[in-house]
């Protein structure tokens, strides 16, 4: 527990000064073995795909690496009646969600003359990475190929080293056509550049380790990716928020890795103190959550509510638990924001529809979690005629001018335009 003011106030300025550039701490480790695996399958292909698959997963050669339809959708009539509800509930939730995100098309006269407007148009080919590693992700299938079905894309692929019989339930259960065992930057290379049974694709989206996060930064000028995934990362900003409420959030995401960001910001001491003993008393039996809150789990006691506003936009949170919808008019940085002692974290992680694949290491600064705009382009469009293009042409020719274009002004004039 830290206080912003008093004999500890410079320990807890440099505290929050490192939290706010942890943007800047991608494991740079994985970056060079990324790089050899990457350069390994854009030349060699399956051979060194197939090697990595069964160097890193156990995957043998005699398993396909493409998953059938048929096991996919076995797996989803397998799957226990509970599950397959939830999934059901889940994917409704999240495609009306992603729906109502879709921009529109439109026209509008800009001038007598010209009309100028944007059409939305989906992505070709997308391929959606989903994490097998501490815990099977079936929900990171949902929140990932959802979207990209609501916004039309043509070739969905997606990918997972050793994906759990949940998965591939959800995998059956969506339709999904092209599912492979591949994953790590193995997997990145080989849907960035293509293999001789993989088409590369247009973007690469979702979460993974941070091979994964090191091979997508070293592939996004070829190919396009959405966010580079750090560790998760929760702050829960209240003053009148239920203790045990806040800590059951704190652990719930503390548990996804040791490495996770657990912070409380509150003014009150007594709240502070009441979270605190919670915590430790939830994460006793988790190992994972216990870990990560002892190492990075930090409680804030701020001397105002400004100052506490402050520094949850200064931390930009993947997830962020605040007390009132009014507490909305001055959060301005943050992934995704609950409210409320009901709003429990988890239920966002899994059914409530917006995305749980979020902004990490502050930048919630710059965008919101993946959504369906992640799979949808703008392409903007302008008609002139006669009226229009003499109107506004004059102006053009005198801009292309300044530039030292002629070949500008020129195509301006032989339509019948005198600058």
């Amino acid at each position: 527990m830290l206080r912003t003011t008093g004999r500890n106030a410079r320990q807890t300025r440099v505290l929050i000064a490192q939290l706010e550039n942890r943007r800047f701490t991608v494991d740079e480790r994985a970056v060079p073995v990324a790089r050899r695996i990457i350069n390994s399958v854009r030349k060699g292909g399956d051979a060194a795909l197939r090697r990595y698959a069964a160097l890193f997963d156990g995957i043998s050669q005699q398993t396909p690496l493409r998953i059938s339809e048929d096991e996919m959708k076995q797996a989803w009539r397998d799957a226990p009646l509970a599950f397959r509800s939830a999934i059901q509930t889940a994917a409704e939730n999240i495609r009306r969600f992603a729906q109502r995100q879709i921009p529109k098309s439109w026209t509008f006269e800009q001038v007598p003359g010209l009309t100028v407007g944007q059409q939305v148009r989906p992505l070709e080919t997308v391929a959606c990475y989903v994490p097998s590693g501490r815990y099977p992700l079936p929900s990171t299938m949902l929140m990932t190929v959802v979207p990209a079905q609501v916004a039309g894309v043509q070739r969905v692929v997606a990918v997972s080293p050793k994906p759990a019989r949940e998965t591939l339930a959800v995998a059956g259960f969506l339709g999904a056509t092209e599912f492979y065992r591949i994953g790590g930057a193995q997997a990145i290379a080989a849907l960035a550049y293509g293999t001789e049974s993989i088409a590369k694709v247009d973007k690469i989206v979702g979460p993974g380790n941070a091979y994964v996060t090191a091979a997508k930064k070293l592939v996004s000028f070829d190919c396009a990716i959405d966010m580079l995934a750090g560790p998760t990362e929760i702050v829960v900003t209240s003053e009148t928020g239920d203790p045990l409420s806040i800590a059951a959030d704190l652990v719930a995401q503390a548990e996804h890795d040791p490495d996770t960001v657990a912070v409380f910001i509150t003014t009150s001491n007594t709240l502070a103190d009441r979270v605190s003993v919670e915590v430790k008393r939830l994460s006793a039996d988790n190992p994972i959550a216990r870990k990560s809150t002892q190492d990075n789990g930090i409680i804030f006691v701020t001397e105002s509510v400004t100052e506490a506003h402050t520094l949850t936009n200064r931390l930009a949170p993947e997830h962020l638990t605040v007390d009132e919808d009014s507490d909305l008019n001055w959060v301005e940085n943050a992934g995704s924001v609950f409210i409320g002692n009901y709003s429990a974290q988890p239920m966002g992680d899994y059914i409530s529809g917006p995305n749980h694949t979020l902004p990490t290491g502050g930048f919630a600064r710059i965008r919101g979690g993946l959504s369906v705009m992640d799979f949808l382009k703008l392409i903007t469009i302008q008609k002139y005629q006669r009226e229009g293009i003499k109107q506004l042409g004059p102006a053009a020719i005198a801009l292309a001018e300044a530039e030292g274009l002629e070949a500008h002004a020129n195509a301006i004039r032989v339509r019948g335009v005198n600058g």
